[in-house]
């Protein structure tokens, strides 16, 4: 038992960054790919962060599992953000990502990362974040006429939407990823 509070107190090794790093890898990959049917279109665009979220949850608790110690999803959300921010979305968004992740570490840290309600609530923390992007994505070569499909579509009713939506698919998405957890990867002894 000392051991593992003794391994929980250190620091994130290189094993650990490491294991980060590939874990951001494929969380953004989910994220793009579960994201990117609704960018396309204006009026769907706002719902892109509720897609990303719905396939994540597996990869984010999972990362979880494997390095239990703070600053690894704080890590992950930087990283993410910067990246975000290099492929043209606007500072806003890349910012949110960045700031809900550290939120999300310090909610899944209240139950030393071993709380299957705390990591969820987290994963779920972690995609409600800000998205002002209309001007920086014009200046990218995003179409006028995207612009403003989207700037009229965007009410007090589908910003609400757009909320409710990620609270949804990212808690369904933390919800599959704990019985993925337990199911295959604890029985297989992945996690740590």
């Amino acid at each position: 038992m000392s051991n593992q509070v003794n391994s929980m107190n250190k620091g994130l090794t290189v094993k650990d960054l490491v294991t980060t790093g590939i874990f951001t890898a494929l969380l953004f990959v989910f994220v793009l790919v579960g994201g990117v049917f609704f960018a396309t279109n204006p009026v769907l665009t706002f719902f892109m962060p509720a897609g990303g979220g719905l396939l994540a949850g597996p990869i984010y608790l999972l990362l979880i599992a494997k390095v239990h110690k703070r600053w690894s999803l704080s890590i992950m959300g930087v990283i993410m953000g910067i990246i975000w921010f290099v492929t043209g979305m606007h500072w806003a968004f890349a910012l949110g990502y960045m700031i809900m992740a550290i939120v999300a570490d310090f909610v899944a840290g209240a139950g030393q990362y071993k709380s299957k309600k705390l990591n969820s609530l987290s994963y779920i923390v972690f995609f409600v974040d800000p998205n002002g992007w209309a001007q920086t994505m014009l200046g990218n070569g995003t179409e006028q006429s995207y612009i403003d499909t989207m700037q009229a579509t965007a009410n007090t009713g589908i910003l609400i939407a757009m909320f409710v939506a990620v609270i949804i698919t990212s808690a369904i998405s933390a919800f599959v990823g704990c019985k993925m957890l337990k199911k295959q990867f604890e029985k297989a002894g992945i996690t740590a």
